[in-house]
């Protein structure tokens, strides 16, 4: 497709969050006429694109027929991080599941990577099977840099001061990270938030949670800490739930959004895949114990 064809072949618009207003990053891309295929779409553009917004919302385009053609297309975008399962990660609820992933429950807002050697720069998320609204399983999309706008001032200035410590185990990996909550974006150096939410208070449900600590701040303040992210995490200007249709491919910029999921009803047949891909150069972990590295470097070999 030769760039004037491209320009009059698609059609931008803002996200749109809660109450119908617009979102302050994200953008949903559609196809100005039928069959339309994803990967006619300039590569180059794309990425430019989801650096720009952020958030990238591809619809009513033709995508993919299969697993193998969704890593087919993420290869072109940049280089895939692999896993011992391989580049695609299934996301369905499995019967007796070990870890909330698996689980239909709500998946509280993190950065992924975070555990392990390297950190993606992008995600990839393709719709396979998707329920209806009113069954849940929107996942949650929070851009740090805007959250840190509309924070009060004493919000910030605590934030500055608090450093989360992360320890968590799954079948992949075991390791601990360790990040201020205000950061700087690891390649443009604008500031970020790093921050893996707790679950909900006395949930006893949830299966196989972090081991949370927050330091750099006084003993009272902790729950402030808490209370004040995601007040602002959770804002509708910078948070956008995504309610998916099947065919839908999202791409997301790990490096400055948080994301999450909402819970949904069980044995509702949601199924989502998702590929990370490398920024260039790969981005070493740099928040990751070094005690626990090996662990982690094992889990992607």
């Amino acid at each position: 497709m030769d760039e004037h064809s491209f320009q009059h072949s698609v059609e931008l618009a803002p996200l749109r969050g809660a109450y119908d207003e617009p979102c302050m990053f994200g953008v949903v891309v559609t196809p100005s006429r039928p069959h339309i295929h994803i990967d006619s779409l300039p590569v180059e553009w794309l990425r430019d694109l989801v650096r720009d917004r952020r958030l990238v919302v591809l619809r009513d385009f033709d995508s993919f027929d299969s697993s193998h053609s969704l890593v087919r297309y993420c290869s072109a975008f940049g280089e895939i991080k692999m896993w011992q399962f391989g580049a695609v990660l299934e996301l369905v609820q499995h019967p007796n599941p070990e870890d909330h992933v698996f689980d239909n429950s709500y998946v509280p807002l993190h950065w992924d990577g975070m555990y392990l050697d390297t950190v993606p720069e992008f995600q990839v998320f393709h719709c396979v099977h998707a329920i209806d609204e009113a069954q849940g399983g929107r996942t949650i999309f929070s851009s740090t840099p805007e959250a840190l706008l509309v924070a009060p001032p004493q919000a910030r200035e605590l934030w500055s001061r608090a450093r989360g410590s992360y320890q968590r185990s799954v079948a992949l990996y075991s390791s601990r990270t360790q990040a201020p909550i205000i950061d700087r974006h690891p390649r443009r150096h604008f500031p970020i938030l790093r921050f893996c939410e707790p679950p909900r208070d006395s949930d006893d449900t949830f299966i196989n949670p972090s081991i949370f600590e927050f330091d750099g701040i006084a003993p009272d303040e902790h729950q402030m800490l808490l209370s004040s992210l995601r007040s602002a995490l959770y804002d509708p200007r910078v948070s956008y739930a995504h309610h998916w249709q099947a065919g839908d491919v999202v791409v997301a910029d790990n490096f400055t959004l948080l994301h999450g999921r909402e819970a949904y009803a069980s044995r509702s047949g949601r199924h989502l895949r998702r590929v990370h891909i490398h920024g260039d150069p790969p981005l070493n972990n740099p928040h990751i114990s070094t005690s626990y590295q090996h662990q982690a470097n094992q889990a992607e070999t």
